[in-house]
């Protein structure tokens, strides 16, 4: 359902003065760089977004389409014409765009087909290093059954190699998340030893392992912490064998133990809030959901 601004305001003043956010942000002892992808909000305006951002002492938004549209080259915020509103706003409310995350999949090895893809990110570093955002996000999908593992592999790496060299010469970082079927500690290391290059880096996307792979989010950053500039944060479980996102701690992924041996660490990015509401309408809406992240990172961070 579409809300107007003064609805969407009042939606988010109420849930505002109903939650301790303000008060806990003041009295944090450590303070947790927050911020979370759009994904969650598909049919929020950008204006909208960046309201509810500042409303909930987010420091950042990582842009995965706005309103459905995830080609950000066709949309109108990110418009040469309209750059300079678009950082003002941004900067009249102390927010930073933290990721751009593309549609490219990095997997594929028909000719045509693999070149629109890898053509698409190079576009979104062009648009990253415009508006300042240092991270464009990429990733494989599921592989080809057809295909040996290792030249999937190969495309990988030999794909975020040439996206990596495009970027020299750019403030942009290109990441590939943990997402597809590259999920195992063992072949994410081996991308990520392939492709040493000061242009790449990964997101973990804890979720997206741990729920497949259930290996332990302590051992995947003590393999994959040289290599984590960005973060997914959410929490799932497993209902009549699908996935149900739900929010943090209310599912069976030890969230909890991945954000602290971030934190424990000394990660200085973002913990980024992934709610798939655009891929999955039946959960909670972006209004509670996103408001809930940022309560329960606060205290979190408070303990």
């Amino acid at each position: 359902m579409k809300h107007t601004r003064r609805q969407f305001l009042q939606t988010s003043a109420a849930l505002l003065a109903g939650s301790i956010a303000g008060s806990a942000f003041a009295l944090l002892k450590k303070s947790p760089h927050l911020s979370f992808s759009t994904l969650g909000c598909p049919d929020w305006t950008f204006q909208q977004i960046v309201d509810f951002a500042s409303q909930h002492h987010y420091e950042g938004i990582e842009v995965r389409g706005i309103l459905r549209q995830l080609d950000l080259t066709k949309c109108k915020v990110f418009s040469r014409e309209n750059k300079a509103g678009t950082l003002k706003v941004m900067e009249d409310n102390s927010l930073k765009f933290v990721d751009l995350g593309a549609s490219c999949n990095l997997h594929i090895s028909e000719p045509q087909d693999r070149k629109k893809n890898l053509d698409e990110a190079k576009q979104f570093i062009d648009l990253a290093q415009e508006f300042n955002c240092p991270y464009i996000r990429v990733f494989p999908n599921n592989f080809p059954k057809d295909r040996e593992k290792g030249e999937t592999m190969d495309l990988i790496a030999n794909g975020l190699l040439e996206l990596a060299n495009y970027a020299k010469g750019s403030n942009v970082i290109v990441l590939i998340e943990s997402h597809g079927d590259l999920l195992f500690i063992e072949d994410l290391e081996k991308i990520m030893k392939a492709t040493e290059h000061p242009k790449v880096g990964m997101v973990w996307d804890v979720t997206n392992m741990w729920i497949k792979t259930k290996e332990s989010p302590t051992l995947a950053y003590e393999r994959l912490k040289k290599y984590i500039r960005h973060t997914h944060i959410k929490d799932a479980k497993m209902v009549s064998g699908k996935i149900l996102y739900v929010g943090l701690g209310q599912g069976e992924v030890p969230i909890f133990e991945a954000i602290d041996v971030l934190e424990n660490g000394g990660y200085q990015g973002y913990y980024s809030f992934e709610w798939e509401k655009f891929w999955h309408p039946e959960i909670e809406a972006p209004e509670l959901a996103i408001a809930n992240y940022a309560d329960v990172m606060t205290k979190h961070f408070q303990k």
